[in-house]
């Protein structure tokens, strides 16, 4: 099949939406596809340009088997909802060259766009009604429901357009896939037919991500003595996070000098996590920059307990994709979520970790000088299973290209079954 896909975000982009799309482009053009990519210039978590291209404006490069097709666009040196919405319609303005050179082009037999950005769904939407291909829209974040419940915008007719727009592009959709079932809930909620809507989990090689002892960690590496007990944040900075609750935490515990706290990552919220962590007097606190994909499992293994934290109003908005590494890994969590959410379920059910209520600095310091007393193997035995048998990116992927098969032609197989994710889904139900 020749397959068309839209993203913002794409390797080498090391944490974030990015990573996926590059795995998904990779395996499906590794599995025999013909896979073109539209996207911008890598410059996420950092929101800085990639040294590698910058000077750079519209070009095509060959990656990992994928023609990937680049465009310029805004990044801004420091992040706000009106300066956010610049950024990406730059980047639609800018996809518009490459969309018309496109829709002359040998026809794709789908075109598939990644969310956020929600309208970018447009481009993919209007080629598919002139081209006669199938379309079909995956969402890692819910990203207007987001912005209403996190307060990232308040005006109310900018936010009735968005809510319209997005429901448009999904109702348009021959099929529509998410992360978890909480957002799949949402998108029932939306009007959109189940039987249209599958699951497909961010996946994980666990070839390539897998339990290490601390010896063969990066303890050394970040000036770590083996005694001490390290509680990793390692993603984007930003405000979903609530990080501050974790600077909050380290705080309380500075009577507790074997805990330390290590947030590796950039994002727009970084310098901000910084002056705060300096203002405490945090000397407990260290703040380290991305490493590169070869380094994750040496990364993890520094970990004696993974904090996964999200605001309280972004529950089941959004799915951390942390997570995945985190249990490959096999790492013992700290989850902020609330009951009733997909991720609360998920480690609740598994038994992956410790759950706490959502920006509570008090809960995060109980947990953790809880988990710090326990014996932690069996939430990291437990961890590792649950990647093998879950998010295997082998499966997930096999099941999703089977589903983009069945589009393309029907009768190869009238009841796709996703077995990796329909398991689980019926577990969370």
């Amino acid at each position: 099949m020749r397959i068309l896909i839209y993203g913002i975000n794409y390797d080498p982009e090391l944490t974030g939406i990015g990573k996926y799309t590059g795995q998904m482009a990779r395996w499906l053009a590794n599995s025999g596809h013909d896979v073109n990519v539209i996207t911008a210039m890598p410059y996420y978590p950092e929101w800085k340009l990639n040294e590698n291209y910058k000077g750079k404006l519209w070009h095509c490069e060959k990656k990992d088997g994928v023609k990937v097709y680049r465009v310029p666009l805004y990044v801004p040196a420091k992040i706000s909802s009106s300066k956010r919405i610049v950024h990406e319609f730059s980047f639609l303005l800018s996809i518009l060259p490459v969309w018309f050179y496109t829709l002359f082009k040998r026809k794709y037999d789908i075109v598939m766009y990644i969310s956020p950005p929600f309208h970018l769904g447009i481009f993919p939407y209007l080629y598919s009604k002139l081209r006669g291909a199938k379309f079909t829209t995956h969402i890692q974040d819910l990203q207007v429901d987001a912005a209403q419940d996190l307060g990232m915008i308040k005006n109310e007719t900018l936010l009735k357009w968005m809510f319209y727009t997005e429901r448009f592009i999904l109702q348009h959709s021959d099929t529509v896939s998410t992360i978890s079932v909480g957002m799949k809930k949402r998108l029932v909620k939306k009007g959109i037919p189940e039987s249209r809507i599958s699951l497909l989990y961010n996946s994980v090689d666990t070839t390539k991500i897998m339990p290490l002892i601390k010896e063969q960690s990066l303890m050394k590496f970040f000036n770590l003595d083996t005694k001490d007990r390290v509680v990793l944040y390692s993603g984007n900075i930003g405000e979903k996070q609530g990080l501050e609750h974790l600077v909050e935490a380290a705080k309380r515990l500075l009577h507790r000098p074997e805990i330390k706290f290590v947030i590796v990552g950039s994002g727009a919220y970084k310098e901000k996590l910084m002056a705060l962590a300096k203002d405490y007097g945090c000397h407990n606190v260290l703040f380290l920059p991305l490493q590169p994909y070869e380094l994750l499992s040496e990364l993890m293994a520094v970990a004696d307990l993974h904090v996964v934290l999200q605001k309280q109003s972004a529950s089941d908005l959004l799915m951390p994709s942390k997570l995945s590494t985190i249990l490959a890994a096999g790492g013992c969590s700290i989850v902020s979520a609330l009951p009733g959410t997909s991720l609360y379920e998920i480690v609740d059910q598994n038994n992956l970790g410790f759950l706490i209520k959502p920006e509570c600095a008090e809960s995060l310091c109980e947990a953790i000088e809880n988990a710090l007393s326990c014996d932690l193997q069996i939430y990291k035995l437990n961890a590792r299973a649950f990647a093998e048998n879950y998010l295997e990116a082998q499966n997930i992927l096999a099941g999703f290209e089977k589903q983009l098969v069945h589009m393309v032609h029907p009768s190869f197989n009238k009841r796709i079954e996703i077995q990796t994710t329909s398991k689980l889904e019926g577990e969370l139900n």
